[in-house]
């Protein structure tokens, strides 16, 4: 198999609420540092960059363009403006259109700015793999990651018909998106050979853009706007949805290929205690953090400084002026929580702004 002409895209939206406090929408989680020392951007693009792609593209809204500008260095080129949010399906719609324009024979690599992934060769390797069988067969294919645990947060994918690969990779041809399920299902899931959807993507701008206009009347209805009036027009007339809903679960040119590497889509404060190290008595610690006889727990200290003392299984996070605490084993409903809270301390006025 050939190397196609690659292109990356990596969307960059969202505040990631489940990282509260310390995530907002003046610093979402994409701009924390939760498995390095780097923000999770940096990480990605810095692996991204590997792949020697011809070009790399940053699908994000018009407040983040700064920010994410100050923390990685990417010039204005280098991204994709999204006038409004309106979900993956028409932005990446958006994204293949635009760089089909610009090389009719790209494939894309579809990857989220705030995945952590181990180890990077394995990534260049299977994501070079991957689209030389896209460009070949005409696929639309995700990364799909052998399960290693039951997971709710994830949503599955149930392997089909195999896409003869080179050897030491594994593809198939998909038989159907699962979305995220209670935990009795996910530990059936993981038992009969599901996958998790990671969400990575790779397919050539031209299949994905001929199967969203066959299968996507949500998006479809907006192309005209998008040639008379451009990227505006466009996401005022299509409708907010997923990729997988809009173009993957209805085409069926649809595969998978299994993830070679370790991967995590640090979903809560959980997620550091496989992200980040433990020191010997099972604590996941960042920033300036003292524990004393305490285990288990996850402790962020983002400004100022956190002492645990004889406590267990906690996520402790400090920001500001203001300490959350709860159960580790509530970390990923913390969403849930945050319904209870105050408008006012879940999202606190911008200092100098209007405080209503």
């Amino acid at each position: 198999m050939t190397d196609p002409p690659l292109w990356i895209t990596i969307l960059a939206g969202g505040v990631g609420s489940r990282f509260w406090p310390v995530s907002t929408p003046a610093r979402p989680k994409q701009l924390l540092p939760l498995a390095s020392q780097e923000p999770l951007i940096v990480d990605t693009i810095q692996r991204a960059r590997k792949l020697k792609s011809q070009g790399l593209r940053v699908l994000t809204g018009r407040t983040m363009v700064e920010p994410i500008q100050e923390a990685t260095g990417l010039r204005n080129h280098e991204f994709l403006i999204e006038p409004q949010a309106k979900g993956t399906g028409p932005v990446l719609f958006w994204a293949a259109w635009e760089l089909a324009k610009e090389d009719p024979d790209a494939v894309i690599v579809s990857l989220h700015s705030d995945h952590v992934i181990r180890p990077e060769p394995a990534f260049v390797g299977l994501l070079r793999t991957a689209a030389a069988l896209a460009a070949r067969d005409s696929l639309l294919l995700t990364v799909a990651v052998p399960p290693d645990r039951p997971e709710t947060g994830y949503g599955y994918i149930r392997p089909g018909e195999s896409v003869t690969a080179p050897e030491g990779y594994r593809a198939y041809r998909v038989d159907a998106f699962v979305e995220k399920p209670d935990r009795e299902t996910a530990r059936r899931y993981v038992d009969e050979g599901y996958r998790w959807n990671s969400g990575i993507f790779v397919w050539k701008a031209r299949t994905f853009l001929d199967e969203a206009l066959a299968h996507a009347p949500e998006i479809a209805r907006g192309v005209d706007a998008l040639e008379r009036d451009g990227p505006e027009a466009f996401f005022a007339a299509v409708d907010n949805i997923t990729v997988d809903e809009a173009v993957l679960e209805r085409s069926r040119r649809v595969g998978s290929i299994d993830a070679t590497f370790e991967w995590d889509d640090v979903g809560s404060w959980e997620a550091l205690s496989r992200t980040r190290s433990q020191d010997s008595l099972g604590n996941t610690a960042h920033g300036d953090v003292h524990l004393v006889e305490s285990s288990g727990n996850i402790a962020f200290a983002d400004e100022g400084r956190l002492v645990l003392l004889g406590v267990r299984d906690l996520v402790v996070v400090q920001t500001g002026d203001l300490t959350v605490v709860l159960p580790r084993s509530e970390a990923p409903d913390l969403k849930r929580y945050l319904k209870a809270l105050p408008e006012s301390v879940v999202r606190p006025p911008t200092p100098g702004g209007d405080s209503g």
